[in-house]
């Protein structure tokens, strides 16, 4: 595997992960893992999100089927102007796909370079609804729990039982917008309001307690943390700090992660809610997921959902390249993207659903809850069920996204 940094991305060749990397590029599928590999959000996607997209291939079964598969992957560092240059480069050097790419801002513009190019862009990872809204595009699927559902189910349900005021703590870029956007259109929806923010320079910022100390002389009944990752994090610790919770105030992550609640330590983060695509030891099926990449994960973390969804995401592409077929599919970037949506999906990570005519992946979410300490049975065993959203209602309406390809 070829790990490429921000000089390297720009000239380096793709590596082979699943046979024939001497093949003549015109037989070879590739694709590329765009991801945060060294910062904030490293422990939710990062390589781990390569571990899975391998995984895919080797559970569709490629090398059986004749199919050529290569996988590069780079780190974005969450700089547009990186993960775009890395994303150009790619598309003009053979790569078919680009999958992941966890940084919104750098999503809506691969989106836009993806349909400039006719290539394919497989979003797994960036959480802004506007991939599907203002920003979507015909060569792009989304399968990222997007901002607009994780404000439905946590938001919703904090609301529903009677949090009226809230602060937003947002990161400045295009993901913590669009999460704060609808955290207030929830809220708002149920009565309440939202009777302030803080909007930080992102990734630099590490010191939250500013925020947290402007939030809590508002007294609201939750702050809502419109960010992720590390940053999420360290805004529980310092909450914690501040003892914020015996001043009754709730800390809610708008956007969480089973990585961040193993960061925490269940007695930093018990009760904690956060709303998730996938958790590894929801069904049986989830649990065949989380054995079949025991052992190769790097540092043997446990799969989150945004690493799941890059091997759900993987697979059905996958799927739809041998459907129309491979010189069809590295031609024509749209067609591999219809065929995407022509095909229902099921998996092991998310089971049956569908991609709508927009790029959304449809399927349950599931708003979970971190357990108290007493309640663990082991390292990993840190969430429980609270509620399921079905997969018709977990995302925003078709309707409502304003697509401009979508017929009304």
């Amino acid at each position: 595997m070829l790990h490429l940094t921000r000089r390297g991305a720009l000239g380096a060749a793709a590596a082979a992960v699943a046979g024939g990397g001497a093949r003549a590029q015109g037989s070879v599928l590739r694709i590329g893992v765009l991801s945060d590999m060294s910062g904030p959000y490293r422990d939710i996607s990062g390589p781990n999100c390569v571990v899975t997209a391998r995984q895919a291939v080797q559970d569709f079964g490629a090398a059986a089927r004749g199919l050529a598969v290569e996988i590069v992957q780079a780190d974005h560092q969450n700089k547009a102007d990186v993960g775009v240059n890395i994303a150009r480069q790619w598309f003009d050097q053979g790569v078919d796909a680009i999958l992941e790419v966890n940084n919104s801002a750098i999503a809506l513009a691969v989106t836009k370079l993806a349909q400039e190019k006719n290539k394919v862009h497989l979003n797994s990872g960036g959480a802004s609804s506007d991939l599907t809204g203002p920003g979507c595009g015909p060569n792009m699927v989304h399968w990222t729990t997007d901002a607009w559902a994780n404000a439905q189910s946590t938001g919703g349900a904090l609301s529903k039982a009677g949090a009226k005021r809230w602060y937003c703590i947002t990161a400045d870029y295009a993901f913590g917008h669009s999460v704060q956007r609808e955290v207030t259109r929830v809220v708002q929806a149920a009565g309440g309001q939202v009777v302030g923010s803080s909007v930080y320079p992102f990734p630099q910022t590490t010191d939250f307690s500013s925020f947290l100390v402007t939030a809590a002389s508002l007294r609201p009944d939750v702050i809502a943390l419109c960010n992720a990752g590390t940053d999420m994090i360290n805004c529980v610790k310092q909450g914690q700090e501040f003892g914020l919770a015996g001043r009754k105030i709730r800390v809610a992550a708008m956007i969480g992660f089973i990585s961040d609640v193993h960061a925490m330590g269940l007695p930093t983060a018990q009760g904690l809610t956060m709303t998730e695509s996938y958790y590894w030891d929801l069904n049986d099926r989830s649990r065949a997921l989380a054995d079949r990449l025991k052992g190769k994960m790097i540092n043997n973390r446990m799969v989150t959902s945004v690493q799941a969804q890059a091997y759900s995401c993987a697979l059905h592409y996958l799927k739809a390249v041998a459907a129309i077929g491979l010189p069809e599919a590295k031609a024509n970037g749209l067609a591999a993207v219809q065929a995407m949506k022509r095909l229902p999906t099921d998996d092991d990570a998310h089971g049956p659903g569908r991609v709508r005519e927009d790029g959304r992946k449809i399927h349950p979410t599931y708003l979970m809850e971190a357990k108290a300490p007493a309640e663990s049975r082991g390292e990993w065993d840190l969430l429980k069920l609270v509620a399921t959203t079905p997969a018709e209602q977990a995302f925003r309406p078709l309707a409502d996204g304003g697509c401009p390809f979508v017929k009304a």
